[in-house]
């Protein structure tokens, strides 16, 4: 084998090692602890079960769970249970935050006709898109909910239990930079389970 067949040979297992990598899926939340994520605000966080847990402090404010490390192209999939009728959180993508008011998109985790799985961007435009009407209903109250968000710089799908709930491209938030975070809406009462929380780089 020539110098040149080696060198192709190389560049090909370079590349295709890199893609491997890529496309890793890893874990978010180890099951024990809250390693790589930083609480923000008076609101509780902890690890019960090997679920993580998040439920309205005394307090009654918004809180956020953000991770460590920043995240811009990926593919995130979790589970969700809402255990009360106040159900009001989210998962936030590129965001930012200080004290608890957050700079960033939230892919919508609510109660029952409040839009699941739509965008909405805090302290800025508002609603971006909701689902349609008849998506409402994939919502299971009270169950278990697996959300998928894939965010490939300016566009965003977000699916619910396996449907598609809605896509956007939008300029602004493919410029946007910042951690993966989950809310605690504020006006208290609301405890939700998550669990499986896994990430790709895309």
């Amino acid at each position: 084998m020539n110098l040149k067949s080696i060198l192709v040979l190389l560049l090909f297992s370079l590349f295709f090692s890199n893609q491997a990598t890529a496309q890793k899926k890893t874990s978010l939340f180890n099951g024990k602890d809250l390693s790589g994520w930083t609480i923000y605000g008076t609101e509780k966080w902890y690890v019960e079960d090997g679920l993580l847990i998040s439920e309205s402090g005394p307090d009654k404010e918004y809180g956020y769970l953000a991770t460590e490390e920043h995240y811009k192209n990926f593919e995130l999939t979790m589970q969700f249970k809402q255990e009360t009728d106040n159900g009001n959180s989210g998962v936030f993508i590129r965001s930012t935050i200080e004290g608890t008011k957050v700079s960033g998109w939230q892919v919508e985790v609510a109660p029952p006709n409040l839009h699941t799985g739509g965008i909405y961007e805090s302290y800025g435009r508002g609603w971006l898109i909701k689902p349609v009407p008849e998506k409402e209903s994939v919502l299971k109250s009270g169950k278990w909910n697996k959300l998928k968000i894939r965010a490939i710089d300016g566009k965003i799908t977000s699916w619910l239990n396996g449907v598609q709930m809605v896509t956007i491209d939008d300029e602004k938030i493919g410029a946007g930079k910042g951690s993966i975070a989950l809310q605690i809406h504020s006006g208290g009462g609301i405890l939700i389970k998550w669990r499986k929380l896994y990430l790709k780089k895309l």
